[in-house]
């Protein structure tokens, strides 16, 4: 859980704010990695982290539009000290000459963090519309899982298959 966040003291606007720290630090994780990667399949592994940017980029986009709509320019009472890797790969993750599948396993093992995270927190949230928003939020991770699961199938399914004459 996160250091310092009382989930069931936790209002709309809170859990908002949270959300859009934690797609930051994830978009910003992964625009890092796409610097790092290098090798023999440092296009595909660099294109793969460079598709969670613009996913993370997305949500938090939506998510700072919805909380614009519904609380202004009300300054956020949290902090991105408070949410340190809930999403985010780890900063060691990436290594040189990482492959597709390698960097799609980093982000899905992202993607499944922040399942949990949500899925841990909603026990303890007792606001209905932050329980909404945290549902929803966790269905977005389980969406994300299946979608970079097809991804690693795919490559599977490409390496599998004989070269073509």
């Amino acid at each position: 859980m996160i250091e310092g966040i009382d989930f069931a003291k936790l209002d709309l606007m809170d859990a908002l704010d949270l959300a859009i720290l934690i797609e930051d630090e994830a978009r910003e994780r992964y625009q890092e990695f796409t610097g790092i990667v290098a090798g023999e399949d440092e296009a595909a592994a660099a294109e793969a982290f460079r598709m969670m940017v613009g996913n993370e980029a997305k949500h938090g986009r939506e998510l700072a539009a919805r909380r614009e709509v519904l609380f202004g320019d009300v300054p956020p009472r949290v902090s991105a000290r408070q949410v340190f890797d809930v999403e985010a790969p780890g900063r060691g993750a990436p290594g040189f000459a990482m492959t597709a599948r390698q960097a799609l396993g980093i982000a899905l093992a992202s993607e499944e963090k922040a399942y949990r995270f949500y899925a841990e927190a909603l026990p303890f949230v007792f606001d209905p519309e932050v329980r909404r928003l945290f549902e929803e939020l966790k269905g977005e991770e389980l969406q994300h899982r299946r979608y970079l699961e097809e991804r690693l199938r795919g490559l599977e399914i490409a390496r599998a298959e004989p070269p073509r004459p």
